[in-house]
């Protein structure tokens, strides 16, 4: 069964720079050789991810690119931003407002403090459900 798990922030580190745990979740991803999907809102925050992944931790690799050339199908974790198409994945981070589409097995719901931000996440965990996924809440 495909399944939701919701990241909402609290702890100051990532409440202050919310990417970082997006970083973090994309380091586990890789550790575990899990292929995967961070859907970003804009281009914007594509190239966010992209140089944090570069940057986060000087101890860290984790092989990464803006989706959208010949190299996807080989790169462990694809920053997609909107309107660029990918196949699937088995494990998705989503940043966007929408629920992430296509077929995967677990997908990661990244959720910034902002009172704006958990209302939205409200209404995906009720899509979510409406789909089937098992859902789980995790208080960062």
């Amino acid at each position: 069964m495909a399944r939701a798990d919701f990241y909402l922030i609290d702890k100051p580190r990532f409440r202050e720079q919310p990417l970082l745990l997006v970083c973090e979740l994309a380091r586990r991803a890789y550790a575990s050789q899990q292929p995967t999907l961070i859907l970003v809102r804009d281009e914007e925050q594509a190239e966010a991810v992209d140089e944090l992944l570069w940057a986060f931790d000087e101890e860290a690799f984790i092989p990464h690119q803006l989706a959208g050339d010949a190299d996807d199908a080989s790169t462990a974790v694809l920053i997609v931003p909107p309107g660029t198409e990918t196949p699937d994945r088995p494990l998705v981070i989503n940043l966007r407002e929408e629920i992430a589409a296509g077929e995967y097995q677990r997908v990661l719901e990244v959720i910034a403090a902002d009172p704006s931000e958990r209302e939205g996440s409200r209404q995906r965990w009720r899509q979510y459900q409406a789909r089937g996924l098992a859902l789980a809440k995790h208080d960062m």
